[in-house]
């Protein structure tokens, strides 16, 4: 009524200023308690032993918790039934034959299953470290060229003179055996490629059939087609 009588309001604008300076005065207060300082709690301390992440046992990407890489997979041995295989051992040996050794055999195994090789034996062409397939065919001694197989050529093989006095059938060369100077008199085929073929046996642990012979480079479809019968696993 003051207000009203002293500045000559009215009623209705009166009442309009109040809800104004109500609503001022709550948006103040809002704010003001809003904006006031509050205490922050301090964060606990953190060992170093918290911060290392902790993996399980070989899921670091092939890497164990000690540190020590896993070993990198690689083909299987090639074996026969219960990780073992049969191999003819031949030529200039002491105990020619068949014997069976563990699956992952080399060369210098059969040979020292075979008695070891006779009394000024050549083994230069021979790689004893190879590892051995099943079925596989080692000859000891046989001379450069076509390797001689069968009777006559067994004979020629590991008799020596008897051996020399009868022509000795020819035979494949074998992929597994041969060495670069035997591979480079198949036709066809010179020192470069010979040494191809001996690189690819040792990088894949041999020949398993005379059809891998396509993947060695150097070798297409005419070529496969010459070699196919002069050579053998």
């Amino acid at each position: 009524m003051w207000l009203q009588l002293r500045c000559g309001l009215e009623p209705r604008t009166l009442a309009a200023l109040t809800v104004v300076l109500v609503a001022a005065a709550v948006f103040a207060v809002v704010h003001f308690w809003s904006a006031r300082p509050q205490p922050v709690r301090a964060p606990d301390p953190v060992s170093e032993a918290a911060q290392a992440p902790e993996s399980a046992p070989g899921t670091d990407r092939g890497v164990d918790r000690a540190g020590t890489p896993d070993p990198s997979p690689g083909p299987p041995p090639s074996g026969g039934p219960g990780g073992r295989i049969v191999v003819d051992v031949s030529g200039k040996v002491r105990r020619p034959g068949i014997y069976p050794l563990a699956s992952g055999a080399r060369v210098a195994d059969a040979l020292r299953a075979a008695g070891g090789v006779r009394t000024g034996v050549d083994l230069t062409g021979l790689n004893r470290a190879r590892v051995l397939m099943d079925g596989e065919q080692v000859v000891v001694g046989a001379p450069p060229g076509p390797q001689a197989f069968g009777a006559a050529g067994g004979a020629a093989a590991a008799g020596g003179a008897a051996g020399a006095g009868a022509g000795p059938a020819t035979g494949p060369v074998s992929l597994n055996s041969a060495t670069v100077e035997q591979l480079d008199t198949l036709p066809g085929v010179g020192p470069v490629l010979a040494q191809h073929i001996v690189d690819y046996r040792t990088q894949h642990g041999g020949f398993r059939s005379v059809g891998e012979l396509r993947e060695v480079n150097g070798i297409g479809d005419r070529r496969f087609a010459d070699l196919q019968p002069l050579v053998r696993p």
